[in-house]
C-alpha cells in the first residue's frame, strides 16, 4: 500500500521544528540507521505511544533545527521495509511522508500507537519511553513488569508464602461459599478456581478471601483516605484535617468500607462560596464506580497503597500502575481490558457486587457527574500510578458548548450538539438553535435542511462573550 504524502503549511513545519522530544515525540535525521530507529518505534509502542519524525537536523552545539527530509519516496525504501518488518501498517503503526513548499526534501512520520503486546527493536530488545529517553529492557524482573503493565501476565496468579487456611478457612471464605455455592467446600473450589497453586494461595486467593491480606500482602494491598482543607494542587501537613485513615480488609468489604468513609468525610466538607459555606456532593454512582475500578485494576505488584484525597473543590483517587495494555486516558470509556481478571470475575459473584456492570463502571461513574451537572472526572496516567481527579466544576452551558465549538469549527448538526451537550432529544437542541439564531449568534447555512441543517457563526457571533446575560463561560 503506497504511503500517503500531506503537504503542510510552513506554519505547521516551524511547528514540527520546535516540537520537544519528549514522552510522546522524537525527532531523527535522514542519517541515522534504520535500525537505531527501530529503538524509538519499539519504546513508544511499548509506552503510551507517540510520533516520530525523520528528516530533522539539529545542530549539537547551538541546537538550532533544520528540515532535510528524504529527496523522494524512494529514498525512504530502506527505512519503510525495516520498520514494516517490524511494525507493519496497521492501526497500531500508520506511515504519512509531510512536505513543504519551502523545506528541503520530504519527512517521513510515524504514528505509533500504545500496544497490547510488547515490541522488540531489531536488536532483539524490549524498549519503554520514559520521558525524552528510550530504555532497555534488559533484567528479567524489568520484563517481568513490563509484561504486567501490557497485561501479558498478572500479579494476581503469583503464589503466596501463606498457609492454605489463611484462604481456605477464614470468615469470608466460609460466608462466601454459603451464600453463593453452599454444595461445594472451600479447599477443592479454591483450588479449581486457581486461588490455591501448588499448595499455596495465590494473591487473588489473598485479596478476596483472607481475613487480614495487608498482613500477608504488607503495603500492596491499603487504602489511605486523607483529607485536605485547600483547593491547592497539593496538600501538606498543615492542611491535613485529621491523620490519614486506613482502610483494610478483604477486597469485597474493603470496597464497601473505602466508598462509604469518603461519602462520610465528604458530607461534612464544605467551600467558602459567595453566600457563605456551600456543601459540596458528588454523585454516589462516581466515588463508588471510581474506587472499585481502583481496587480491581491496580497492579499489585507495586508496593503502594491506593490514595483518595479529599480536597475543598475535589477528590482524587490515585492507584497503583499505569493503565494496562492498550488501554489509554482518551479510549478509557470505549475499551475494554482487566489486568486482574480473576479478582473482576470473582469480586462480581459476591451478594450485591460492587461492579454489577462489569467494563461499564467508568461510563456510569462519567454519565452521574453529567447529571449532576458536573465536569467528568479527569484520567492522567502517571510515571507509576493512574490518577482519577473528580471535580466540583460545574459544567457549561449548552448553549455555551455550542458557541465554543464554533469558534473552533465551521459549523455544527444537531447530532455533535446532542454528543457534545450529553442532551438526548433532538427537540432540545432544535430549541437551543433557535435561541441561538433569534440573537444572530449563530445562523443557518444556506442549503441545509431537514436532517443535515448545519449552523455556522451569525453576524453577532464575535461578541458572545460579552452577553450580559449569562452567554458566557
Amino acid at each position: 500500500m503506497p504511503i500517503e504524502t500531506l503537504k503542510i503549511s510552513d506554519a505547521q513545519a516551524d511547528r514540527i521544528l520546535a516540537y520537544n522530544e519528549e514522552h510522546f515525540c522524537d525527532l531523527k535525521s535522514v542519517d541515522i540507521r534504520p535500525a537505531r530507529l527501530t529503538v524509538s518505534v519499539a519504546a513508544l509502542a511499548n509506552a503510551d505511544g507517540g510520533e516520530l519524525f525523520i528528516g530533522i537536523d539539529e545542530d549539537t552545539r547551538t541546537k538550532v533545527r533544520t528540515w532535510r527530509g528524504f529527496h523522494n519516496p524512494e529514498a525512504a525504501n530502506g527505512h519503510i521495509q525495516i520498520f514494516e518488518a517490524l511494525f507493519p501498517i496497521s492501526r497500531d503503526f500508520q506511515y504519512s511522508f509531510l512536505s513543504c513548499d519551502s523545506k528541503q526534501g520530504i519527512l517521513l512520520k510515524l504514528d505509533v500507537q500504545k500496544t497490547r503486546d510488547i515490541r522488540k527493536s531489531s536488536d532483539e530488545t524490549p524498549y519503554i519511553r520514559r520521558g525524552a529517553q528510550n530504555l532497555p529492557v534488559t533484567t528479567r524482573e524489568a520484563l517481568r513488569q513490563l509484561e504486567y503493565v501490557k497485561g501479558l501476565a498478572s500479579f494476581e496468579t503469583e503464589p503466596v508464602d501463606a498457609p492454605v487456611d489463611a484462604v481456605s478457612n477464614s470468615t469470608p471464605i466460609l460466608e462466601f461459599m454459603l451464600a453463593v455455592i453452599p454444595t461445594a467446600e472451600p479447599a477443592p473450589w479454591l483450588t479449581k478456581q486457581l486461588l490455591i497453586r501448588d499448595g499455596r494461595p495465590t494473591v487473588a486467593g489473598i485479596l478476596l478471601f483472607a481475613e487480614e491480606p495487608q498482613a500477608l500482602l504488607p503495603k500492596r494491598c491499603g487504602i489511605k483516605v486523607y483529607r485536605y482543607r485547600t483547593c491547592d494542587k497539593e496538600g501538606s501537613r498543615e492542611t491535613l484535617a485529621f491523620d490519614p485513615a486506613t482502610v483494610e480488609g478483604h477486597l469485597y468489604a474493603q470496597i464497601a468500607n473505602a466508598v462509604a468513609l469518603t461519602a462520610r468525610i465528604i458530607e461534612n466538607t464544605g467551600r467558602l462560596g459567595e453566600e457563605g459555606v456551600e456543601t459540596v456532593s458528588y454523585p454516589p454512582e462516581t466515588l463508588h464506580e471510581i474506587i472499585t475500578n481502583a481496587v480491581l485494576h491496580r497492579d499489585y505488584s507495586l508496593a503502594d497503597d491506593i490514595h483518595i484525597r479529599i480536597f475543598d473543590n475535589r477528590v482524587e483517587v490515585q492507584s497503583p500502575g499505569r493503565l494496562p495494555a492498550h488501554i489509554t486516558p482518551e479510549n478509557i470509556l470505549n475499551e475494554r481490558f482487566a489486568r486482574n481478571g480473576t479478582l473482576v470475575r470473582l469480586v462480581n459473584k459476591f451478594p450485591n457486587p460492587p461492579n454489577k456492570d462489569v467494563g461499564e463502571g467508568l461510563n456510569t461513574a462519567f454519565a452521574a457527574m453529567h447529571k449532576m451537572g458536573l465536569k467528568e472526572p479527569v484520567v492522567h496516567n502517571l510515571e507509576s500510578a493512574v490518577l482519577v481527579v473528580i471535580r466540583h466544576e460545574t459544567l457549561a452551558s449548552p448553549e455555551v458548548v455550542i458557541l465554543e465549538h464554533l469558534e473552533n469549527h465551521d459549523t455544527i448538526r444537531n447530532k455533535e450538539a446532542r454528543e457534545l451537550c450529553h442532551i438526548q432529544g433532538d427537540y432540545v437542541v432544535k430549541e437551543l438553535f433557535k435561541k441561538l439564531s433569534d440573537r444572530q449568534l449563530i445562523e443557518r447555512v444556506p442549503g441545509t435542511r431537514t436532517g443535515g441543517t448545519a449552523y455556522q457563526k451569525g453576524p453577532k457571533f464575535a461578541d458572545w462573550r460579552k452577553q450580559p446575560d449569562g452567554i458566557q463561560k
